[in-house]
C-alpha cells in the first residue's frame, strides 16, 4: 500500500533539537528545490496498487537516499549512517525534524532500486530537462535576447548534439572457460547435497571425485603459460564432471522435486544447464564465440562487449549510448547485448527535435556514426555531421586549411562526451556497477546520469558568471588591440 504524502517542505520549519536553523545556501537544500518530487511520486505510486498492507516509505525517502548514495559514492550501510548523522540529509529525504535513529534499515535500499525503474528515472530526467529549458527561455526573454517566434520555428537548426557509446562494466571476475566450468561443477555438487538430504528414503551420495576435480582445475587454471592441448584436456575433464552431476540431478528429481531447492539454487541450475550446452558446443567446434554467451553464473544477463580499446579489448557489462547538449547528458539506449550505435543516430536526432523543437545545427559523433545513410539523412535536413567529409580535399589552399581547422574544432567539441564518460566512471560508480540484478543495474546507471545532471544544474550560476567574465575579457582584449593599432598609426604618421 502506498499513501501519497507529497507536500513541499521548507527548511525554515525543519526542527533541530539543539536549536538553530538550516542554512539556505547548503547544497542539499538547493538540490531539493531542483528535483520535481511530485513527478517522481506519481510514477512511484504505481508500484503499490493494493490498498492493503502497511504504508510504504515515501518516494522522497527512496529517491533521496539513492541520490545521496550515488552522489557521495557510499555503500548502502554507510548511506544510512550518514543520513542518521546529518540533519541536511534528513531534510533532503523528507523528514520533518531531526531524529537520532535511522529512518529505515540498509536492506531497504535494495527495494528502492527495484521500485524505481529506469524508465521512471528517464521520465524524471525528461521533466527535469523541460523545466531547465523553460527557465532558460524565460531568462533569455527577460534579457531580450530570445525571440519567441524564432524559437518555435522548427525549420531553423540550432544547437549542437554530441553522441557516443560506452560500456559500464559489471562487478564480475574476469571470465575464463575453465573457471566458469569449475564454478558450475561446485554449484552442482551443492545442489546434489541438498537433494540427497531431502530424499524421503535416504540415499547415499554419489562418487563425484571433488578433490580430484579441484586438483585438475588448479593444475590448469593456475599456470601462467598453458599449451592449447593441455587447456582442451582440462576443459574436457571439467565438462565430464558437470555432465555426470547433471545426470545424477536428473535421476534424483524423479523422487525429490526440485522445488525443495531455494530460488537461488534453482536459478543456478538453469543457468548451469545452458552454460554446459554452450561450453560443450564451443569445445566440439573448437571456437571461442557463441551467441548469448554466459560469462557469469551469478549474473547471467551480462554479456561480453568487444570495444577494441587499448586497456581492455573486451569488457563485460552493459552497453549504453548517451547524448550531450550544453553539458546535460541523457541516456538514449541501455542494453546488455552488443549493438551498433551508428544505427541509433537518426533516433537520437529526432529525440533532440522533440525536446528542443528543432533539429541541431551540427552533430558531433565518432567514426562509426558516419555511415553513408546517416550522412545523406543529415544532408537532407541541413544538419552538419562532424568528421572528415566524403570526397577529395579541395585544391584551394585556404579552403583546405579551413577544412582541417573545422575537423579539429569538431573533435575538440566531441571531447565533451568523453569527459562525461570519465566523470561518470571516475567520480561516480559507472566504472564498476556493483548491483547484481539486471533491473537494479539499469536503475544505478540511470541514477548516475541523474546525479550528474543535477550537479550541472546547480553549477549553472557559476558557469554563467564565468562565461560573462570571458566575454568581458574578450572585449577588453579587442579594445586593447584597437588602441594599440591607433597608437602605432600615430607613431608612423609622426615619423613620416
Amino acid at each position: 500500500m502506498y499513501q501519497p504524502k507529497f507536500h513541499q517542505l521548507t527548511f525554515e520549519n525543519f526542527h533541530l533539537p539543539f536549536g538553530g536553523k538550516l542554512d539556505p545556501e547548503n547544497r542539499w537544500v538547493k538540490l531539493d528545490a531542483v528535483i520535481p518530487w511530485h513527478v517522481a511520486e506519481t510514477m512511484y505510486a504505481k508500484n503499490f496498487l493494493s490498498k492493503r498492507g502497511a504504508p510504504a516509505l515515501t518516494v522522497r525517502m527512496a529517491l533521496g537516499s539513492l541520490i545521496i548514495k550515488e552522489k557521495l559514492g557510499l555503500s548502502d550501510i554507510e548511506t544510512v549512517e550518514q543520513i542518521k548523522e546529518n540533519p541536511y540529509l534528513q531534510y533532503f529525504i523528507g523528514l520533518a525534524e531531526y531524529q537520532h535513529t535511522a529512518p529505515f534499515d540498509a536492506s531497504m535500499m535494495t527495494h528502492f532500486r527495484k521500485r524505481l525503474k529506469h524508465t521512471d528515472l528517464a521520465a524524471l530526467q525528461e521533466e527535469l530537462l523541460q523545466r531547465h529549458l523553460a527557465a532558460e527561455k524565460a531568462r533569455l526573454k527577460a534579457k531580450n535576447e530570445d525571440d519567441d517566434d524564432e524559437g518555435d520555428d522548427g525549420s531553423v537548426n540550432k544547437g549542437r548534439l554530441i553522441v557516443d557509446a560506452t560500456c559500464a562494466p559489471a562487478d564480475i571476475a574476469y571470465p575464463t572457460d575453465i573457471s566458469l566450468l569449475n564454478d558450475a561443477r561446485e554449484k552442482t555438487e551443492l545442489i546434489i547435497d541438498t537433494l540427497c538430504a531431502m530424499h524421503p528414503e535416504g540415499v547415499t551420495k554419489p562418487r563425484m571425485s571433488r578433490r580430484t576435480a579441484r586438483k585438475e582445475f588448479l593444475a590448469v587454471g593456475m599456470k601462467k603459460s598453458l599449451s592449447r592441448k593441455a587447456l582442451r584436456k582440462g576443459l574436457r575433464k571439467q565438462l565430464a564432471y558437470i555432465r555426470k552431476n547433471l545426470q545424477y540431478i536428473g535421476n534424483l528429481s524423479a523422487s525429490v522435486p526440485l522445488t525443495v531447492l531455494s530460488k537461488h539454487r534453482y536459478r543456478d541450475l538453469l543457468v548451469i544447464e545452458e552454460l554446459y550446452r554452450q561450453q560443450l558446443e564451443m569445445y566440439k567446434s573448437d571456437t571461442k564465440s557463441i551467441s548469448d554467451r554466459i560469462v557469469s553464473i551469478s549474473q547471467p544477463h551480462v554479456r561480453p562487449i568487444v570495444r577494441g580499446k587499448a586497456a581492455a579489448k573486451t569488457e563485460f557489462g552493459m552497453k549504453l549510448s548517451i547524448s550531450v547538449v550544453d553539458g546535460i547528458s541523457m541516456p538514449e539506449r541501455m542494453s546488455w547485448n552488443a549493438y551498433n550505435e551508428g544505427c541509433d543516430l537518426v533516433r537520437d536526432i529526432e529525440r533532440y527535435r522533440e525536446r528542443y523543437g528543432h533539429y541541431p545545427e551540427s552533430v558531433h559523433a565518432d567514426k562509426i556514426y558516419r555511415t553513408l545513410a546517416n550522412r545523406m539523412w543529415c544532408k537532407e535536413r541541413d544538419i552538419r555531421l562532424s568528421g572528415v567529409p566524403l570526397g577529395r580535399p579541395p585544391k584551394d589552399v585556404e579552403k583546405n586549411r579551413a577544412r582541417r581547422r573545422q575537423i579539429r574544432e569538431d573533435e575538440g567539441i566531441r571531447n565533451a562526451v568523453e569527459g562525461k564518460f570519465g566523470q561518470a566512471k571516475r567520480r561516480y560508480g559507472l566504472g564498476r556497477v556493483m548491483a547484481r540484478l539486471s533491473e537494479s543495474s539499469l536503475c544505478v546507471v540511470s541514477l548516475t546520469f541523474l546525479v550528474m545532471n543535477l550537479d550541472r544544474l546547480l553549477a549553472l550560476p557559476f558557469l554563467r558568471l564565468f562565461e560573462w567574465l570571458l566575454l568581458e575579457l574578450d572585449v577588453i582584449q579587442n579594445l586593447f588591440k584597437w588602441s594599440s593599432s591607433r597608437a602605432a598609426m600615430k607613431c608612423c604618421w609622426a615619423m613620416a
